[in-house]
């Protein structure tokens, strides 16, 4: 299913607005500095999957500068940029999902999780660390650890509200063909 750019553009309004709200409001603290345990991923990750590249990348970007810009310590672009990547990688490799058809079974559980997994540790594994270095010279042992540690808490809370999502959209979506004369 195609979408049109004006469904689009509300869907990223949306969607970094969520992102905003669950990445102030409902984060947990990690135990590594400067590090969240995030609740907003499930969210972009669904949306990108939906809306693809483009608006995932958005989402990403704008709902995570605004969360920074919130706490007043300013935007920290390398984790910025990552949220984007990981919007823009999601929506590009989970093309193959059939969400809009009403298809969410194992497989597509499958391919979300295996998806998010790939798209989260480039993000925080290689994106947001290497940037972390090379735009504000942060020490490289502190800035994979966090990268880990926002990685894994990431892929394990897009696991569980991210297939969530997934699964109560596609079961909100008729099946293909289940409204064929044939049947």
């Amino acid at each position: 299913m195609k979408n049109s750019p004006v469904k689009t553009i509300v869907a990223i309004g949306i969607g970094a607005a969520l992102f905003f709200v669950l990445g102030r409001f409902v984060a947990i603290p990690s135990p590594v500095p400067n590090t969240n345990i995030s609740t907003q991923y499930g969210l972009l990750a669904f949306m990108a999957a939906l809306f693809g590249p483009i608006a995932g990348a958005l989402i990403g970007l704008i709902g995570h500068a605004l969360i920074d810009f919130s706490y007043g310590w300013g935007i920290w672009w390398s984790w910025v940029i990552a949220s984007a990547c990981f919007g823009c990688l999601m929506g590009l490799i989970s093309k193959k999902l059939k969400l809009a058809d009403g298809e969410f079974g194992s497989k597509g559980f499958i391919g979300f999780n295996v998806c998010q997994i790939i798209c989260h540790v480039l993000a925080w594994g290689v994106v947001a660390p290497v940037l972390d270095i090379l735009i504000y010279a942060e020490p490289a042992n502190k800035v994979f650890v966090q990268g880990l540690v926002g990685g894994a808490s990431n892929i394990v809370t897009t696991a569980i509200i991210g297939s969530i999502l997934c699964a109560a959209y596609a079961g909100s979506r008729p099946k293909s063909g289940s409204l064929s004369k044939d049947n």
